[in-house]
């Protein structure tokens, strides 16, 4: 079963380069890329959660995303 991707691995594989990596394996970007969406997820429920606290179920604003930053 094919995964739909969220992030691109091009991206990711540039994001480690940029970040010193000369090489890097296909498993180190296809490992960062599961971390990344876990790490999203946890921060996207986060962002609801502020939102529903301000009564916005359906809106996530910049606001929720800085309270985010903020713990």
């Amino acid at each position: 079963m094919k995964k739909d991707r969220k992030f691109s691995l091009y991206d990711i594989e540039q994001f480690i380069r940029e970040a010193g990596a000369e090489r890097v394996t296909e498993d180190a970007v296809r490992d960062l890329e599961a971390e990344l969406e876990k790490f999203t997820e946890t921060l996207t429920k986060k962002a609801i959660t502020y939102a529903n606290h301000a009564g916005r179920t359906k809106l996530i604003k910049r606001e929720d995303v800085l309270l985010i930053k903020k713990l």
